[in-house]
């Protein structure tokens, strides 16, 4: 009789350790969300992006896109969209699709939801880097990669002092 009862609560025991380690393992495959993502969708593996067409796989944070022949997994998106703005940017989560090949209904998504959609407003996971530094104003208006200027600013005629008491009286750096 004893025998009988350590081999049944050594079975559960069994069943159960090998459950606790199928949890872990479903939690080590999902990836974490970029903090530019929409808030509340912890259960999609997907975002469509309608602006440039394109999906975000969470689980591999990578960029899927058509290169013009086929289905691509890159970990940024094509030279085009080097511009582009994630944070303002729409997101559709794909919270009905659970397979490897989201771009198989890509012509459904991309009536469904063309260039310039906007769905219901959404809020980020995070905030965007250096969202208080002044000098990136342009950042949401598609200008994130321009040069923050230093020294003399001749387009706007600003002068932050730099080379001020070097000798020269233009301020410049150059001598004459």
């Amino acid at each position: 009789m004893k025998t009988l009862k350590l081999i049944v609560i050594g079975t559960l025991l069994f069943f159960a350790a090998s459950s606790v380690q199928a949890q872990v393992s479903v939690h080590l495959n999902l990836g974490v969300a970029p903090d530019w993502g929409p808030s509340g969708y912890s259960d999609v593996r997907y975002y469509y992006l309608p602006d440039v067409e394109a999906y975000y796989d969470i689980s591999s944070s990578m960029f899927i896109y058509n290169n013009g022949v086929t289905w691509v997994h890159r970990s940024s998106l094509p030279s085009r969209y080097r511009n582009y703005d994630l944070y303002n940017g729409y997101k559709v989560p794909m919270s009905n699709y659970r397979g490897s090949r989201p771009y198989s209904d890509f012509r459904q998504h991309r009536t469904q939801y063309a260039k310039g959609y906007r769905g219901a407003e959404q809020h980020n996971i995070g905030q965007r880097p250096d969202r208080g530094n002044s000098n990136l104003g342009n950042y949401s208006r598609g200008r994130s990669n321009q040069k923050v200027g230093r020294g003399n600013d001749q387009r706007n005629g600003k002068d932050n002092n730099k080379n001020k008491g070097r000798g020269n009286d233009k301020g410049n750096g150059r001598d004459r």
